[in-house]
């Protein structure tokens, strides 16, 4: 199955690693740094809103954080 992200974007259920609340974690330095490595390595899918929370998932050996402006929780209850 697939969650829809927004965007017109939707990912593997099996994929999740986690979703993530954009401001309770970007307040820890260890997340911050992780989202700028990410960043750097080409890791991250943007989207057009301003984002609320991200989704990281890992499929075929790669690693991508998506962004995304619903809510975490939105998120957890269409996973459901």
């Amino acid at each position: 199955m697939y969650l829809s992200i927004g965007n017109d974007m939707a990912v593997r259920d099996s994929s999740i690693i986690g979703i993530f609340d954009l401001d309770n974690t970007s307040t820890s330095k260890r997340t911050r740094e992780f989202l700028h490595r990410a960043e750097r390595e080409g890791e991250v899918v943007p989207c057009d809103d301003l984002p609320k929370s991200f989704v990281l998932t890992a499929e075929y050996g790669f690693s991508q954080v998506h962004l995304t402006a619903l809510n975490a929780a939105t998120l957890e209850k269409r996973l459901k």
